[in-house]
């Protein structure tokens, strides 16, 4: 009985401190493998989240908004039995939403109430576009002048506390005379700057009641849009808030 004790006794195995710590080893080593991944993982997802943050408010700090109404002046547009009085123009004051990046409002054209406005500014490198639709045409690029409004830096960039009053042209005006006169100009073809108006490619003048959409696009920043329908009677100054 007891040499069958003593040769269980020395069959039985156990495990070397060598081998524990190898053990223990390859533990930490998956650990920290798993950790630094998890690691990795929270720091990319941080970054991209302010990245996100970053993106949004650069967004913000260099888009418009609209201070006060949107005014439409209307004039006579053909002569004898086709004559039509119709928008020829609106205009709106525009500011920095919040204050932040100054908004590029390079004009690609001018108006100096001499012989026919608007006049094209040769070359003008305008970064800011507008887009006008109605029911019946899109144009993705028409032109516009700009007259900032008190103070200002002498420069073409809408900063923080200055003001701009954009006109958006539909129709060339005949200028020197009177408001109601046939002045709507029939044609529009498209310049140098790429812009034209409403009658470019046989469009459709604004009517009463019609309602059309302008689209104010920086060049960086969010979108600016103005809808508005137009009143019964077109008065030769409409207020369209």
């Amino acid at each position: 009985m007891r040499k069958h004790s003593y040769g269980l006794l020395r069959s039985e195995r156990g495990i070397t401190g060598l081998e524990t710590a190898i053990i223990l080893i390859a533990f930490v080593v998956v650990a920290s493998v798993f950790a630094f991944t998890v690691l990795s993982t929270g720091v990319f997802s941080a970054e991209r989240s302010k990245d996100t943050i970053y993106a949004g408010l650069e967004e913000a700090r260099s888009s418009l908004e609209p201070r006060g109404a949107l005014i439409a002046y209307s004039a006579t547009h053909g002569s004898g039995g086709s004559a039509a009085t119709t928008v020829f123009k609106v205009s709106f004051i525009v500011a920095p939403a919040v204050a932040g990046e100054a908004i590029d409002l390079t004009p690609p054209y001018s108006a100096d109430a001499s012989g026919t406005d608007p006049d094209i500014v040769s070359g003008a490198e305008y970064r800011t576009i507008v887009s006008y639709t109605d029911q019946n045409q899109f144009l993705p690029d028409v032109p516009w002048t700009v007259n900032f409004i008190g103070e200002n830096s002498g420069d073409n960039l809408l900063e923080a506390g200055e003001k701009a009053e954009m006109t958006v042209w539909l129709l060339t005006r005949a200028t020197g005379t009177a408001i109601t006169a046939d002045n709507a100009v029939t044609g529009w073809t498209a310049d140098a700057n790429g812009a034209s108006g409403i009658l470019a490619t046989g469009g459709t003048i604004l009517t009463p009641n019609d309602k059309f959409t302008l689209e104010v696009k920086p060049n960086s920043g969010s979108v600016m849009t103005l809808q508005r329908t137009l009143p019964p009677r077109l008065d030769t100054v409409l207020d369209l808030r």
